[in-house]
């Protein structure tokens, strides 16, 4: 009974159109390991984040060992191993940033959603998350929502921002 069951979750595997992309993406670059960086980023865009099963995968066809694979992806802030939610938002907390009111924008965001920096919303609209710098000092405090960044922000403003793209009244 397992065995029918894990032959289905293969043929299921295969049958995931996400799947042919990212193996389109090893194709193009040869099966070659250094091109792991890019093939990681394939399956983000894909996926949204880096489900274990893709990893596996990916290990698999470019036949490096899963440490590799595993240190890659916790030392680029970038990928992610968890779901992000439908919309991200990202608060700077570098030094100017939380001199110029980055926690306050936190508190806010934690209050208003009930989410703290590494959190979903239940709905999976929302994530939301930090960084210690995004380099952009000279517009602090910034946040970056839906991959753009928003400059100068109060936490009124990025909260109507959030609403607007989660369509919350």
């Amino acid at each position: 009974m397992k065995t029918e069951a894990l032959l289905s979750d293969i043929d299921t595997f295969k049958a995931d159109p996400r799947i042919k992309l990212i193996a389109v993406r090893i194709k193009k670059e040869n099966y070659k390991p250094d091109a792991l960086i890019e093939i990681l980023h394939t399956a983000q865009n894909v996926y949204g984040y880096l489900p274990m099963s893709i990893l596996r995968y990916i290990t698999k066809e470019l036949r490096i060992p899963p440490s590799r694979v595993f240190a890659t992806v916790s030392f680029y802030h970038f990928f992610s191993l968890k779901p992000k939610g439908e919309h991200t938002c990202l608060v700077c907390t570098g030094t100017a940033c939380y001199v110029k009111g980055a926690q306050l924008i936190l508190n806010e965001i934690e209050s208003k959603y009930g989410l703290i920096p590494g959190q979903v919303s239940p709905d999976n609209k929302l994530g939301i998350s930090v960084a210690r710098c995004i380099g952009a000092c000279g517009l602090a405090p910034a946040v970056v929502l839906d991959d753009e960044v928003q400059a100068k922000v109060n936490p009124d403003d990025i909260i109507g921002k959030i609403n607007a793209k989660i369509a919350l009244p």
